[in-house]
């Protein structure tokens, strides 16, 4: 099996590579980073993208788009490079795979931000979605993409709505930005209330259920959530670190609610176990798994 993961060098794409080469698939990696050593990466043009090549080279058999930006702020800031990155890059990849005649079959990495703030939770693939940034709008078009691709030229496509993602290797959120603060801060001080949910898997989960998608989706434009299906409130996060690295220092809430950023999420996995998944890491176990990895990383 050969998969092409555009977007290797990012967080869940680098994770992605190391679990499939491990699976004994053929991984091929895609991205704007200089490598000169990785066998089978080919290096991407940031500003003007064509992923023709890419195709008409080599036989793919799936492709796994981790490639985008993936922040709420900077899509405020920077719409329209959050639409390039996250919405005309897909249209170019599955314009790609249609001009060339391939065969493969194409996951699209999306978000639960595309949701914004469901009224109903668990929240079901088929909730109304209804995103709250600029990032979500964005994920949500991509979704459409990929369903017109399917509809209208028959490329196998699918999209995986991923909740809150962590792990090592992540330097960005709300794990770095707690470990951080508690490092250096007299007081962990918090935007909102800690009241606020969120439905937490670890990278290792989220390549298990990307697998099981592989083997048993159809691959006919549709969404799957990819999340624990369990709530936890940011306060709770916060409490594991301190306990955790026994720390006295005070955790303090600003009540003040970031643009863009959603109350309660979590997922309704249904269609997910269907296909045989369980979860191998608690928040409790993934928690202290990314604060033994973050003190090796600030050694």
């Amino acid at each position: 099996m050969r998969i092409l993961i555009i977007g290797s060098k990012g967080f869940i794409g680098n994770c992605a590579t190391q679990f499939f080469k491990q699976l004994n698939y053929q991984v091929f990696g895609c991205d704007v980073v200089t490598d000169y050593n990785e066998k089978n990466y080919f290096q991407i043009d940031a500003t003007n993208s064509d992923y023709n090549f890419l195709f008409e080279h080599n036989q793919i058999d799936i492709c796994l788009n981790c490639s985008g930006a993936a922040s709420v702020p900077l899509s405020l800031e920077f719409p329209i490079k959050d639409f390039t990155l996250n919405t005309i890059k897909v249209f170019k990849i599955l314009e790609a795979i249609r001009n060339q005649k391939s065969k493969c079959k194409f996951i699209n990495l999306s978000s639960a931000a595309v949701y914004g703030n469901p009224s109903i939770l668990p929240i079901k693939e088929d909730t109304f979605l209804k995103p709250l940034s600029p990032y979500g709008i964005h994920k949500m078009q991509a979704e459409q993409i990929c369903k017109e691709y399917f509809d209208f030229y028959q490329i196998s496509t699918c999209s995986v709505r991923i909740f809150s993602a962590y792990g090592n290797g992540l330097k960005k959120q709300l794990l770095w930005d707690l470990f951080c603060k508690f490092s250096s801060n007299e007081t962990v001080e918090l935007f909102g209330t800690g009241n606020e949910t969120r439905d937490f898997i670890h990278v290792d989960d989220v390549l298990q259920s990307i697998y099981l998608i592989i083997q048993n989706a159809a691959f006919v434009g549709e969404e799957f959530n990819i999340g624990n299906g369990k709530e936890h409130s940011i306060s709770y996060i916060a409490d594991l670190f301190k306990d955790y690295l026994i720390s006295n220092k005070e955790i303090l809430f600003n009540n003040r609610v970031k643009l863009g950023d959603p109350l309660r999420w979590q997922a309704d996995i249904s269609k997910l176990q269907k296909m045989g998944y369980k979860p191998e890491y608690t928040i409790e176990k993934g928690v202290k798994d990314y604060i033994d990895w973050v003190k090796e990383v600030q050694l």
